[in-house]
């Protein structure tokens, strides 16, 4: 009887500890940063919230009994960049929290190499020192201000990243460069690189006074503004269907030039 007894407090205790457990998952690269965490106490009153705490399925050493704890990375001897899963486990009854979750986000720190455009209007660039895969976003400097004008996954890796794409030039002269914009929202640049190619010609339109259909001399990057400066239309062609603008003056930007027609 007393075996028994024992045997269903056990299995109680055990179903009872199952049901009370929740899991904080945070995913991200070492940046050489710890995480800090407040702790509550339990929801029963005795003891703190959480339980345990993992670093890529390896219990850490941390001191975790306590209102206030870090996470310390330091002793897993992770590089810079290294990809990392952090589990916190606590009581159902009680949350942690993480203070700076942050610090696990991936920060922009390329370094260029090398970036050159070659004579199949490529760029290349190579880059080292990245932490963490972040996008890279490729500009063409164009009616007095930078355009996106496409994007390329980065590799995050330390040395030897090497990216390529391929640009569609307007008349004379360009600049092209790439950015990363990590969670500050602060972008990082590279300086430009310039191109030209002789055989492209400069892009012309009409009518100026329109009801249907502009046309442009060739294919062309194009954006149109109403009188208040917002944008109603942008593309890339050689023709744009005007007939659901309402009448009045226009403003367009396409290859290099900046002009405005009427909407009859």
């Amino acid at each position: 009887m007393k075996r028994s007894f024992l045997a269903l407090l056990l299995i109680g205790i055990v179903a009872s500890y199952s049901q009370a457990a929740s899991t904080i998952i945070l995913e991200g690269n070492y940046q050489g940063k710890n995480l800090f965490v407040q702790n509550p106490f339990a929801g029963s009153g005795v003891g703190f919230c959480t339980f345990e705490v993992t670093i890529n399925d390896q219990v850490t050493t941390d001191e975790i009994n306590s209102s206030a704890f870090e996470i310390d990375f330091t002793v897993f001897q992770l590089e810079i960049g290294a990809k990392v899963v952090v589990k916190i486990k606590h009581g159902d009854d009680c949350k942690p929290k993480v203070l700076n979750p942050e610090v696990l986000k991936p920060k922009s720190t390329f370094d260029i190499i090398s970036m050159k455009i070659d004579d199949n209007g490529v760029l290349n660039w190579n880059t080292n020192n990245e932490t963490g895969k972040l996008p890279y976003i490729i500009e063409q400097f164009r009616w007095n201000k930078w355009v996106k004008v496409g994007e390329v996954e980065g590799k995050g890796k330390k040395a030897d990243n090497a990216y390529t794409f391929k640009i569609t030039p307007h008349s004379g002269e360009n600049k092209f460069r790439v950015k990363q914009v990590d969670y500050s929202r602060r972008p990082r640049y590279s300086s430009s690189e310039k191109y030209r190619d002789v055989n492209i010609a400069p892009v012309t339109f009409a009518p100026a006074k329109v009801k249907n259909d502009i046309m442009f001399s060739a294919a062309t990057m194009y954006e149109i503004y109403d009188a208040y400066g917002n944008i109603v239309k942008k593309g890339f062609g050689d023709k744009i269907d005007v007939t659901n603008l309402k009448r009045g003056t226009y403003y367009i930007n396409y290859d290099k030039e900046m002009g405005k027609f009427l909407k009859k």
